[in-house]
């Protein structure tokens, strides 16, 4: 029998920051949590990615939603359940041994969230301490009409509905929120389930729309449709936990957020901390190339519908990044918040405006894996058109780059177009346009080499600027160029000799500043050289650079943008994407097997 004492002394919240490496991550696709070591869950934006966040500790703002053992004398662990993001958090106490069961409930809507926790005595019985304060619009509202009606509680703020299943027994606190202690006996399991709906949604208010057990089994369910087997690959758990991360990240409408979050710095008090709840069209790419390394599986089609209607949409003026369900992103704000430690509280991305011209690269050569695997219908043919109309009208003009960085001639824009081409041509080798788009490859890599190869053969970081970057290895990596150009290996040689330490690579060289005080190595470079190296036929280089990448992960399996070698750290928004999504195309093309046979329209 589940007991649910009185109130009495609570022990206290602790929200404090932890390290970035050791939060887990809950997400449906529509939106995710970010929940820390003593089960608190400190950040969730409500109904969607981009809306504001109804838990925001981890920015310093108010609201969060605790499950953790009673006893302070415990230590922590967990893991994911195999292929999802069901997490499971444990705790060793004094006395005992403490699970919680969590997940972000499927199938998801966008305008209702259900977060699912149950709270397992697996041995001694169980004394976990509850709380629930919801704070909607970044912590600066509170739910109002705070209610029981049975064994729920119910309230309401700023457009968005609660209910809270399994804690009948709460109390209202001083401060704000529900709390309660929860006795769970041995070899025993309670369910909370929380739902978050925006007030005009659609669908049951019943108590018994909150069934755990048929919202546990459904989850379940979904999970093992959406994240195939990959024994076939090196590293498949790791490889399975990609295609989780990035189904998770992957929204109803298509668009694939960049993470999960805002703001967490990539240098203490540097000011590179930015917003990336959104969908880099790039981005996109990646995960969708990934795939299709690897198998025609549902993230390939959603990756090229999501791109292909941005295309048809904007056509020449195509946004580098947009709002998952394909609208524009909000100008740069601060929401006076304190930040995490180190980073800032800004909502927004001014990279929306900038023309970045290899996301027309990475788009082309979304749409060649397509049409490997008979995806190329008359829309993305349509999609293909555009954009290769656009990058014959724009591939000569100054851009944002990669890296949204100042507007020059940068090399890898150019290869990554080179890129695209050639793979569309590979892959519809009957296409009428062809002819053209292997021209258009030829003048745009004639021309760059002209003006961005070095004296010694490699290829430098842009027209004016002769230093190596990592970026170049995604190029290499997908056979830019042909076999007995030895500009590849030179420049991977290069970044290798220039841009990398212990086993680890950085994007670039910030000014005379040794690599890493300026900022940490970008493990999607590392995953990138692990294999370009592949495709030199350095198969002992290639696994060194993977297997190093692989380990730069925090307990939960979760990547960031950055690692800080010294440190041994995560640096950056949380999770990546298109970390994962590299993790998952380089382990795809490690394993050594041929790409999937053309295809065509």
């Amino acid at each position: 029998m589940v007991e649910m004492l009185p109130l009495g002394e609570f022990s206290g919240v602790v929200s404090r920051p932890w390290v970035l490496r050791d939060y887990a991550l809950l997400a449906d696709g529509e939106r995710g949590a970010l929940v820390g070591p003593l089960g608190e869950v400190v950040w969730l934006c409500a109904p969607r990615w981009d809306s504001d966040a109804v838990f925001s500790a981890l920015v310093g703002g108010a609201g969060e939603y605790l499950v953790r053992p009673e006893d302070p004398w415990h230590v922590w662990g967990g893991y994911y359940e195999s292929g999802t993001l069901i997490r499971v958090n444990r705790w060793v106490t004094g006395n005992g041994l403490v699970e919680c069961r969590e997940a972000l409930a499927l199938p998801a809507r966008p305008d209702r969230l259900v977060l699912l926790r149950r709270v397992r005595a697996v041995r001694d019985d169980a004394q976990v301490e509850l709380l629930l304060d919801p704070r909607p619009d970044f912590g600066r509202s509170a739910m109002a009409g705070l209610r029981r009606e049975g064994d729920l509680w119910c309230g309401h703020g700023r457009g968005l509905r609660v209910r809270w299943a399994g804690a009948g027994g709460a109390a209202p606190a001083p401060g704000g929120g529900l709390r309660a202690r929860l006795t769970v006996p041995a070899g025993e399991a309670h369910d909370l389930v929380l739902e978050i709906r925006t007030e005009g949604a659609s669908g049951e208010e019943r108590g018994d729309a909150l069934h755990a057990g048929r919202l546990w089994e459904e989850t379940e369910r979904r999970w093992r449709e959406l994240v195939p087997g990959c024994e076939d690959l090196p590293a498949p758990h790791d490889a399975r936990q990609a295609y989780a991360v990035l189904n998770g990240l992957t929204s109803s409408h298509g668009g694939m957020v960049a993470a999960a979050t805002t703001s967490l710095p990539e240098r203490a008090r540097a000011g590179r901390n930015f917003d990336y709840r959104y969908s880099w069209l790039r981005d996109q790419a990646y995960a969708g190339i990934a795939v299709a390394a690897h198998g025609d599986h549902p993230l390939l089609g959603r990756a090229v519908d999501f791109a292909t209607a941005r295309v048809l949409e904007d056509g020449e003026a195509l946004h580098p990044v947009y709002t998952p369900d394909g609208g524009r992103v909000p100008k740069q704000t601060m929401l006076s918040l304190p930040g995490y430690p180190g980073g800032s509280d800004r909502v927004g991305n001014a990279a929306a405006r900038q023309f970045q011209l290899d996301s027309f690269g990475e788009v082309l050569q979304l749409f060649a894996a397509a049409a490997r695997h008979q995806r190329c219908d008359r829309e993305v043919r349509r999609a293909v058109d555009v954009a290769v109309t656009a990058v014959g009208a724009h591939w000569q003009l100054p851009e944002a780059g990669l890296w949204e960085l100042e507007k020059r001639w940068w090399t890898h824009s150019r290869l990554s177009v080179v890129t695209g081409l050639r793979a569309l041509a590979a892959a519809l080798p009957r296409d009428p346009a062809v002819a053209r788009w292997r021209d258009l490859a030829d003048t745009v890599q004639r021309e760059t080499r002209r003006r961005c190869l070095r004296s010694d053969g490699a290829w430098g970081r842009a027209e004016d600027d002769r230093r190596p970057d990592g970026a170049l290895l995604l190029p290499l990596a997908r056979g830019c160029l042909a076999p007995d150009d030895p500009s590849g290996p030179r420049t991977r040689r290069l970044v290798e000799r220039e841009l990398s330490e212990d086993g680890f690579v950085y994007r670039f060289q910030h000014g005379d500043r040794p690599l890493g005080e300026a900022e940490g190595s970008f493990l999607l470079c590392g995953f990138a050289m692990a294999a370009a190296a592949w495709r030199e036929d350095d198969r002992v280089g290639a696994y060194r650079w993977f297997e190093r990448g692989r380990a730069a992960c925090g307990p939960p399996g979760l990547f960031a943008e950055e690692y800080d070698i010294g440190q041994r750290q995560l640096r950056g928004n949380l999770p990546q994407a298109f970390v994962h999504a590299m993790l998952l195309e380089a382990s795809a093309r490690l394993r050594g097997s041929p790409d999937p046979p053309s295809g065509g329209c």
